[in-house]
């Protein structure tokens, strides 16, 4: 039986990558890659860092480019469920054409499997469609979400309050209900602009883990043009932008 193992590989930096996650990378034959092109060369260099750091023989990698996701259409479901469609046939690729009956494949995913991140979702629909047989087994990593709570030393949640992790798209909808502390991923349009920034402090941090590490805090009214300013800077910089931040209306 052909095994995949998706493994969590932390926020960018070599020093997140678990035992557990160690075992497994040296348990793979072959890591799968989805190339995300020239502007995330130095994530490529990361995870080849992590290969090197952590791994005693070096898989077979396998190489493919990632499709770009195309949004804007009428129904943002269906945009996304377009592009899983593109990755499910790559996916099936690598697994039935690069993978033998006995061998572990890898696929490394940013942060933690379970969190804003595809791979499982496709992974089931390709057993669904059932051209290959294969197991899957998970490895948790830290988020950039774990991270961001340590730069800035403090927890995500009151006593016996919940953890509320949403995306951008959804905040600009207006502050969730019932939480005093909500954590914002995958936010291409600084929705914390639009929120009402009384008693509200924003804790923000861009590529979490990684030397380009960018940390902003303080009241949401005294720091949100500045963090409007500092992030189109360095996505300019850089060619892409991933930030993570929490609002807190807590003490």
């Amino acid at each position: 039986m052909r095994t995949v193992l998706v493994i969590g590989i932390g926020a960018g930096d070599p020093d997140h990558i678990t035992v557990e996650a160690a075992r497994a990378l040296n348990r793979a034959d072959v890591v799968f890659v989805l190339d995300k092109g020239e502007d995330r060369a130095d994530l490529a260099a990361v995870r080849g860092e992590i290969l090197g750091r952590h791994v005693e023989r070096p898989p077979r990698q396998v190489v493919a480019t990632d499709p770009a996701r195309e949004l804007g259409g009428p129904s943002y479901r269906d945009d996304v469920a377009a592009w899983h469609e593109q990755r499910l046939a790559i996916y099936e690729r690598f697994i039935g054409d690069e993978l033998a009956d006995d061998e572990a494949g890898a696929f490394l995913v940013w942060g933690d499997p379970a969190l804003y991140d595809s791979t499982l979702r496709i992974l089931d629909q390709v057993r669904e469609r059932g051209r290959v047989a294969f197991a899957v087994e998970v490895v948790p990593g830290i988020s950039s979400v774990q991270v961001l709570a340590a730069r800035f030393a403090r927890p995500l949640h009151g006593v016996g309050a919940p953890v509320h992790i949403t995306t951008g798209r959804r905040l600009a909808q207006g502050w969730p209900e019932g939480v005093d502390d909500v954590v914002v991923m995958l936010d291409g349009s600084c929705a914390f602009t639009t929120v009402d920034p009384e008693g509200v402090t924003l804790y923000w941090g861009a590529y979490l883990g990684t030397p380009d590490e960018i940390l902003v805090s303080g009241p949401l009214a005294e720091v949100a043009d500045d963090v409007v300013r500092v992030r189109a800077e360095a996505r300019e910089r850089k060619g892409w932008m991933f930030d993570t931040y929490l609002l807190s209306r807590g003490a």
